[in-house]
């Protein structure tokens, strides 16, 4: 059986599609999947064992460069591509108008979130078989909800498994280390430098180095800044997607902002505390085993504000003391 995936963004949306391909993989072992997936992420489908290839789109760069997408033909070879394959069908998992859209080019019955469910409801007119799949859960329950209905397997218990294996990633014998994930893309989002670099002194006081990674020239110079004279906190080189998934999978535990970085650990199995100060953490935190999250509590928290700082009250005594339990856990002795 051959299905044609939409999931396009984020980064934290992809993932959360992982344990959906696991469930249908071992109800159907012959599914095969070709995922459609925004060009920045197109390294973390091919990383399951149910994706036969991954199909980049590259829908905000065409929204931008309209004029040179199509005199350049990217879109009509993308639009072949699906066309080339014969596909039984066709699952639209992320419920929006643009990823209805393309479902389109699969020539075969589409099947996605009905109206109560969808994001976008007006995304169901392109649907053949909508589904109910209710909305106070996590993104995860969600997504296996609607690939079960879709494909017709009953819905396994349990926590979701995406599909991914930390020790086929990890660097062997590596040095124990704990990776701050500072890195996010709303202001709101940031905890404070300052906390950043108390917690990596609170740290290092009981012999743990730290690592900062880092995706561009700001996240950069915001590392440098919270390593700035701390021996044993290392900035690392840039690398790409899978260079990053290697140094989360090979570290001891992160510390993560919400931010896409912080599902990839978590889909890697490693252990995370996880900072929530605009966002909450109940319907798209940090999902899988060793997983901890800390709200922010002042006035300005929780209401998805972008701009508007609320940490403050997130301190990094308080990290510090669930990072070190989470440590202390009989599988990380």
């Amino acid at each position: 059986m051959r299905v044609l995936l939409i999931k396009t963004t984020s980064m934290g949306d992809v993932i959360h599609t992982l344990p959906a391909l696991t469930d249908a993989l071992a109800a159907l072992p012959d599914v095969r999947f070709d995922w459609v997936v925004e060009e920045g992420f197109a390294e973390i489908p091919a990383w399951h064992p149910a994706v036969a290839q991954v199909i980049p789109v590259a829908i905000r760069r065409w929204r931008r460069q309209l004029l040179k997408t199509l005199l350049s033909g990217e879109f009509k070879r993308f639009r072949q591509r699906l066309l080339e394959q014969q596909y039984d069908l066709v699952i639209d998992a992320q419920g929006l108008l643009k990823s209805a859209w393309l479902t389109r080019y699969g020539r075969a019955p589409v099947a996605g979130f009905n109206r109560e469910s969808a994001r976008e409801p007006i995304a169901c007119r392109f649907y053949d078989r909508a589904y109910f799949v209710p909305a106070e859960q996590h993104a995860i329950e969600r997504v296996r909800q609607l690939f079960s209905q879709a494909l017709g397997y009953p819905l396994p218990s349990g926590l979701g498994d995406y599909g991914l294996s930390r020790q086929q990633l990890a660097a062997p014998d590596a040095e124990p280390y704990l990776l701050f994930l500072h890195g996010t893309t709303w202001p709101s989002k940031h905890w404070p430098e300052a906390y950043w670099r108390e917690l990596a002194e609170r740290m290092l006081a009981f012999g743990w180095p730290i690592r900062l990674p880092w995706g561009n020239e700001q996240e950069k110079a915001r590392a440098e800044r919270i390593a700035e004279g701390l021996a044993g906190v290392s900035v690392l080189p840039r690398s790409n997607l899978a260079g990053i998934a290697k140094v989360i999978a090979s570290a001891r535990a992160c510390v993560a902002v919400d931010t896409g970085l912080g599902h990839l650990a978590a889909a890697l199995d490693v252990p995370t505390v996880s900072l929530y100060g605009p966002t909450l953490p109940g319907k798209v935190g940090a999902y899988g085993r060793g997983q901890v999250h800390l709200c922010a509590s002042g006035p300005d928290a929780g209401k998805g504000d972008r701009n508007k700082p609320c940490f403050d009250d997130l301190t990094p005594e308080r990290v510090a003391q669930e990072l070190k339990q989470l440590l202390r856990t009989p599988e990380m002795i």
